[in-house]
């Protein structure tokens, strides 16, 4: 019995550059206290990291990106 989960058994394919730092500055967020929607974007949007289509985070932007991500 494996009591051991990979966290991308479920993903067809490698996480891309833009997805790895993505999950970098989102855990460099959390790291620094922000457990907030609205403090997570702020740290995004502090982070180099944007959204795909460029601009700026927003917490519907986000959460769609996840929901993208997840999907």
């Amino acid at each position: 019995m494996n009591l051991y989960q990979n966290p991308r058994q479920a993903a067809s394919a490698d996480p891309t550059d833009w997805e790895n730092e993505l999950a970098d500055a989102i855990e460099a967020a959390f790291t620094s206290g922000a457990w907030e929607l609205g403090a997570l974007v702020a740290q995004l949007n502090a982070s180099r990291v944007r959204p795909r289509d460029g601009g700026s985070w927003t917490s519907e932007r986000f959460l769609a990106t996840v929901r993208e991500l997840g999907g």
